[in-house]
């Protein structure tokens, strides 16, 4: 196929269809132990992933990696190594999408200065969007209607450089990351190409992630690199897509319709982490606590056929009946180990029924901290959103997941000036805030997105003025809110996960509470004068749990006295409240 003198190989183009791809898992398990295949490495191409937007973006890299290792392909450690470079990419925002443009302009004029000959790939939701569009035989001054920040950016570059299109070589989509090698391998012998195809089935469940290595930098200025060694944190992707249609967001058409890994493959893997040293595992999905595992398996050993919705809540799908559901998930994963932390994003507030919020409470490790997206505080907003609760339902909500876990963090997501938003709409939003007292909000003014239900239904009547306007001030009643809940934890005696070394200056280290709060801490430490038996200097590293007493606070982070590491299963707070710090 012929597009503007360019031959262009088009692997798939279509969506929503159950694509028959051949399953040739990269990782087969025989009895239980993992016979990794051995391939061949392909000389001459070298590949470097650039990572943008959410943590379901960094696991589908992960993903991606695994699949070009397994092709034989090599990994680049910079853009100067590499002569194919991947960007993984969001687009939920304008300004998400307007950041790629941005970089893959300056990729092409690097290319070309440095006499590079980079292929450009574009990954993920902005690849699903756009499709063939963002190939650079594409882009043309056509690109630059309507006059939004992308086609001003476009038809300036255009103006200024026409032979430099800021496209890409090839576009692959967030279901067919199986194509990659041939994409790549295409791009190489001079073809334009895109995998675009949204799958029914598709959760890679079969692809075992290649994830970083982590060690200990030795400086402020060094990141974490790779030493043959797992890094103690991980994340898994137990399903992908989402069913829920809010009339703002582009994820369903990008993302595809809800689909979960099954449960034993996820417990599985998680054992594993668990085994080579992982202490804390994120379960991801676009909508993870609508998990349902649907496999014949599952179906057979449900114990309910019911499915339970938050009181209050509603869907605009049929609920999925049988099978296996987070609440079953969450049980299982959080057996493996005591000492294995347990986290999950991002959730949708209809999906929280209570023996979800017991079980929380049951286990001390999964972390008691909850994401809720509320979106708004207005019940006007919140119907044209199609979000499928009250603000009423959803302070009910919080009401109940405050009894049955006390100590919750609670963080949400706001969008300011949605169509139609007045003033009071907005007060409503901020009188949500100011009272559940957030521990952290992330809030966005409203980018309209073409396909959505907004956008063919609803007009984008807020001036970007205002919503600006509404946005700094909801921000700044934000960092008010976390202040006082980061204030409101001096004093107090916590367990926390070491991460990393502080990015300004090396003689500190920084961990994560229950409530997903940074704390920061010296690296080089005296345990407590009251505790027994402790050495008398400790270096804290990665992965290692540690007793801290909160002694400082700002809006962002905590700053913690160190008293002891301690067993995530042996500390009890009630006992360390008592023991004094030097």
């Amino acid at each position: 196929m012929l597009i503007k003198g360019y031959d262009f190989a088009l692997v798939s183009l279509f969506m929503m269809k159950k694509v028959n791809r051949p399953q040739q898992a990269l990782v087969s398990t025989v009895n239980g132990a993992q016979n990794k295949r051995r391939f061949t490495t392909q000389p001459g191409v070298h590949v470097f992933i650039e990572v943008y937007g959410c943590r379901m973006n960094q696991s589908d890299a992960e993903i991606a990696r695994s699949i070009i290792h397994a092709a034989g392909f090599q990994e680049a450690q910079s853009v100067e190594q590499a002569n194919t470079v991947l960007l993984m990419t969001c687009a939920i925002r304008e300004s998400a999408e307007l950041k790629i443009w941005k970089r893959l302009h300056h990729l092409r004029l690097l290319s070309i200065r440095k006499n590079l000959d980079l292929k450009l790939g574009v990954l993920g939701c902005m690849a699903e969007r756009l499709k063939e569009r963002l190939l650079s035989p594409n882009i043309t001054s056509s690109q630059c209607d309507p006059p939004d920040s992308v086609g001003t950016f476009l038809k300036d570059v255009l103006n200024a450089r026409p032979s430099c299109r800021p496209g890409a070589d090839f576009v692959c989509g967030p279901d067919a990351y199986r194509d990659l090698p041939a994409l790549i391998r295409g791009a190489h012998a001079g073809q334009y190409g895109a995998s675009v195809a949204l799958s029914l089935e598709e959760t890679y469940a079969d692809v075992t992630p290649v994830r970083r290595c982590q060690s200990v930098p030795e400086s402020a200025e060094d990141l974490p690199a790779a030493n043959g060694s797992l890094s103690p944190f991980a994340q898994i992707s137990v399903m992908r897509g989402c069913d829920n249609m809010c009339t703002y967001c582009i994820v369903p058409f990008v993302r595809g319709r809800e689909r979960s890994r099954s449960l034993r493959s996820i417990v599985d893997e998680s054992k594993q982490l668990f085994n080579e040293g992982v202490k804390e595992i994120t379960l991801l999905g676009q909508n993870v606590n609508s998990y349902c595992d649907r496999s014949k398996d599952a179906l057979l050993n449900a114990e309910s056929d019911e499915v339970t919705l938050t009181p209050g809540f509603r869907t605009v799908y049929r609920p999925k009946r049988g099978g296996r559901h987070f609440a079953d998930l969450l049980d299982e994963v959080s057996q493996i180990s005591p000492e294995l932390r347990i986290r999950f994003t991002s959730p949708h507030p209809k999906d929280f029924p209570i023996e979800v919020l017991q079980l929380i409470a049951e286990r001390a490790n999964i972390c008691s901290h909850l994401h809720l997206p509320a979106q708004s505080g207005s019940r006007a907003v919140l119907d044209r959103m199609g979000r499928g609760y009250t603000p009423e339902a959803y302070s009910n909500l919080v009401e109940t997941v405050r009894k049955i876990i006390p100590d919750v963090a609670l963080t949400s997501d706001f969008i300011t000036g949605f169509c139609g938003e007045t003033d009071a709409d907005h007060e409503a939003t901020v009188d949500l805030v100011r009272k559940v007292g957030y521990a952290f909000i992330f809030c966005y003014p409203f980018s309209m997105r073409e396909k959505t239900r907004a956008y063919h239904r609803l007009v984008d009547d807020v001036p970007q003025e205002v919503k600006t306007r509404r946005f700094e001030e909801l921000r700044q009643i934000g960092r008010q809110s976390s202040l006082a809940f980061n204030q409101s934890q001096i004093g107090r005696t916590q367990l926390i996960l070491i991460e990393g070394i502080s990015r300004r200056s090396s003689q500190f280290v920084y961990g994560r509470n229950d409530s997903n709060v940074k704390v920061i801490v010296p690296r080089l430490v005296t345990p407590s004068a009251d505790v027994q038996n402790a050495p008398s200097t400790v270096t804290l590293n990665p992965g290692d749990y540690c007793v801290v007493k909160i002694c400082n606070a700002s809006s962002q982070t905590l700053h913690g006295h160190f008293m002891q590491t301690c067993a995530a299963a042996s500390f009890d707070r009630t006992v360390w409240e008592h023991i004094k710090i030097q």
